[in-house]
């Protein structure tokens, strides 16, 4: 759990960013930050411990972690994107870590919201720096709050599992708000897209669908706590298996996935993600037996390869649970009445 000395720092850090605001009377303000994913990364205190990229950047084998991770994450778009790279070495990836933070007041002192990824694509054979995709990867402390605090709390003690009223609510009102605020259209060109693991309590059945670089689709015989918690932010959903992959993954999105961006962009996301799920999900995407028609992803698979990047699972869900309580007592508690205020009033 952070120290006060961290709280302080995680509450205030971003104080002296230019914060963006709005027009509209007691609105909602945000500030970016964004730092590269790279050997010198050391996570920010606002950064959550949970996060892909932060998890792997701790400890003695930090640097080593990072590195293999980029390896990892090149050698697989170079094998994506294979038209006129005979010797798949033509493209590498950076990731921006993306920092979103809130003001709900105009005070000037922020909690952290939202953390994203956004890739760059360097083309060495032209030299050109690629703008490709921003969202991927998805942090954010209201849904460890909402997941790990309220839903664990609702539930306690009782015979049948239910989920609490507006449920994900103030969280997915957040989101979409950044994401139609001015600070967001000043730098990002098109929409997030997210995309994580596929759940491991459901079927998904392969269809005749099939995209180039997205791959096969898949249906899903119902939708997941995870799913519906997307849509109240907005997002669409669907699933890809994209080639020489071993199960498909699932894309959150807004608009037209397969017309709105390009396939460098998609291929930039695709590398990044299976890369961090081959790590966190290797039961699943590091299988070695490839999904077929019908597929039950599985986290009790033994039938798996682990990479050289080993992770504590349990330690991950411990860590969400702190990470809920902190937001608990310094965002939503503090704030209840402006936050309850702001979401019933809430309209794009």
């Amino acid at each position: 759990m952070k120290t006060n000395l961290q709280e302080d720092s995680i509450l205030n850090e971003n104080k002296d960013i230019e914060v963006v605001h709005n027009t509209i009377k007691n609105d909602f303000a945000f500030t970016l930050k964004s730092i590269f994913f790279n050997e010198d990364y050391i996570p920010s205190n606002s950064t959550r411990t949970t996060t892909n990229f932060a998890n792997l950047a701790r400890g003695a084998s930090r640097q080593e972690n990072v590195r293999n991770t980029i390896t990892m994450i090149n050698h697989r778009f170079n094998t994506l994107a294979n038209w006129d790279n005979p010797n798949n070495d033509r493209y590498s990836v950076e990731l921006e870590i993306v920092s979103v933070a809130i003001d709900i007041d105009g005070s000037g002192k922020t909690f952290p919201t939202i953390e994203v990824l956004k890739t760059h694509i360097i083309d060495h054979k032209t030299g050109q720096r690629i703008e490709g995709i921003v969202g991927n990867n998805f942090s954010s402390y209201v849904r460890d709050y909402d997941f790990s605090v309220l839903l664990l709390e609702h539930n306690k003690g009782k015979d049948d599992y239910s989920i609490p009223d507006n449920f994900g609510e103030l969280h997915g009102k957040i989101f979409k708000h950044f994401v139609n605020s001015k600070t967001y259209k000043e730098n990002f060109i098109k929409p997030p897209v997210i995309c994580l693991s596929v759940s491991h309590n459901k079927t998904y059945t392969r269809t005749t669908n099939h995209h180039p670089i997205l791959g096969f689709e898949y249906e899903v015989n119902d939708s997941s706590l995870t799913e519906q918690y997307f849509k109240k932010m907005g997002l669409q959903v669907r699933y890809f298996m994209p080639p020489n992959s071993v199960a498909p993954l699932t894309f959150y999105f807004f608009g037209d996935l397969l017309a709105d961006y390009t396939n460098l962009e998609l291929i930039s996301t695709i590398s990044t993600m299976e890369t961090f799920q081959k790590i966190y999900r290797p039961e699943i995407y590091n299988a070695n037996a490839v999904a077929g028609a019908c597929f039950n992803p599985s986290l009790q698979n033994q039938d798996h390869s682990l990479t050289k990047i080993v992770y504590d699972r349990e330690e991950r869900t411990r860590l969400g649970i702190e990470q809920g309580k902190f937001t608990e007592e310094h965002f939503i508690k503090p704030n209840k009445n402006v936050l309850e205020q702001w979401s019933a009033n809430f309209t794009l």
